[in-house]
């Protein structure tokens, strides 16, 4: 994921600046309700370069549903590729087109909660556009390619990442060092440049997410200790195997691999303790979010079986599912287990396996953002994040300063950016 910046976005090949992108986007039922998908691609509007695309089932679902929700993915891919740009949606969807542009008032309740979330991600100025059919054909493969099995998630072209990130590829030992090097802790780039002595003790926790399930593949909510908790499948412990080796190099500097109580993330925990060669304990704080009767169920169901409840969640950091926690309760209790992780093993590099909402919580944290930054996170299965925490501040201020050093990263074997992979 790119890193926000108040730079312009670069363009595909290190040329112009991007100034403006198109989305594309498509989504199909099979069946009406029936299995659902979608796809969305991102365009340079200039040259229309591809910036990247997502082609993703959702369960069973409507064509509505379907097609709010490739409108929602386009949107999160211009928000991580393009966050300055100025975006044209072009959709053959009339209903979408005219309700987002407010010409047509959304009477179904499904739609409600999938507009609302489109409108919280849709910057000031965004156009919506109507296009036949025919136009629309690239979006519209990738949903029918997800539906067939064919493809699943977000994919770049090789020839955008290096623009698009701004850096070249990183070579297969770059974990290695992101850990062992000194991390140099600063506020400003004056503390950069002179560094930052007397900062104490730096506890680094490498943050894992676990492997997927046969929920994770779906795209289902699936909550922490009181739902329901699927194994790893077997792509998930590939996934986290691939982890392990990644970090068997480190072995000799990780003190313990700490894991949410949840199945999923304890499975993946005893894989990496035993590439590690340490033990595991557990930190219930590290948990995933608790969603209550949501539990199991694909975006586009709980839309239509709760959707007043959805449009209250997408509204608020305090709402919650009936029977199950607000993201500032998430918050609350993720760093309660962080200050108890940091005071058991100051000083130690720890293997962390947590979840998506935790991980990103402590991301937003990390960084000093606020809750709702994690809105504009995307954290893939078995990928890696990095950060590091110090004793003490050079502003004097009470508790640890953190530094996030690595975000989403994936072994080679998995990574996009790595094998130059489209």
């Amino acid at each position: 994921m790119s890193e926000p910046t108040s730079d312009p976005v670069a363009g595909p090949t290190g040329g112009p600046v991007i100034d403006a992108v198109v989305i594309e986007a498509d989504g199909g039922s099979r069946g009406n309700p029936g299995p659902a998908g979608y796809g969305a691609v991102l365009k340079d509007a200039a040259t229309g370069a591809v910036l990247a695309e997502e082609g993703t089932t959702i369960g069973r679902a409507t064509n509505n549903v379907a097609e709010y929700s490739g409108l929602i993915a386009g949107l999160r891919l211009a928000a991580e590729f393009a966050p300055e740009a100025d975006i044209e949606v072009r959709m053959d969807s009339k209903l979408v087109v005219e309700q987002m542009s407010g010409r047509w008032k959304i009477k179904h309740p499904d739609m409600r909660p999938l507009a609302a979330e489109a409108h919280r991600l849709a910057p000031f100025g965004t156009v919506y556009t109507w296009i036949p059919r025919a136009q629309n054909s690239h979006a519209d493969r990738l949903a029918n390619e997800a539906l067939d099995g064919k493809r699943s998630g977000v994919s770049v072209p090789a020839s955008t990442q290096g623009a698009l990130l701004g850096v070249e590829p990183e070579p297969a030992d770059s974990l290695i060092e992101e850990i062992q090097e000194p991390a140099t802790p600063a506020s400003s780039v004056q503390q950069q440049t002179r560094g930052w002595s007397g900062a104490g003790a730096t506890t680094t926790l490498v943050v894992v997410r676990h492997g997927v399930t046969v929920h994770t593949s779906a795209k289902r909510f699936s909550g922490g200790l009181g739902g329901d908790n699927p194994p790893l499948s077997d792509e998930g412990r590939d996934q986290i195997r691939a982890v392990g080796s990644w970090l068997a190099p480190l072995a000799d500097s990780i003190d313990v691999v700490v894991a949410s109580p949840v199945r999923r993330t304890r499975e993946s925990a005893d894989l990496i303790a035993e590439a590690l060669g340490v033990e595991v304990v557990e930190e219930p704080g590290f948990a995933e979010m608790e969603f209550g009767h949501w539990d199991g169920l694909t975006f586009g169901e709980v839309a239509e079986q709760h959707g007043e409840e959805l449009t209250a969640w997408l509204g608020s950091l305090d709402a919650a599912p009936s029977g199950g926690e607000s993201f500032r309760q998430v918050q609350e209790r993720v760093m309660a287990g962080l200050e108890r992780l940091l005071a058991t093993h100051a000083g130690r590099t720890v293997v962390v396996v947590s979840h998506v909402t935790p991980i990103k919580t402590l991301v937003a944290d990390a960084v000093t953002a606020p809750l709702d930054a994690v809105f504009r996170m995307e954290l893939q299965p078995a990928s890696v994040t990095v950060l590091s925490y110090f004793e003490s501040s050079p502003t004097g201020r009470p508790g640890p300063r953190a530094s996030m050093r690595l975000f989403n990263a994936l072994p080679p074997s998995r990574d996009p950016f790595a094998g130059g992979l489209s």
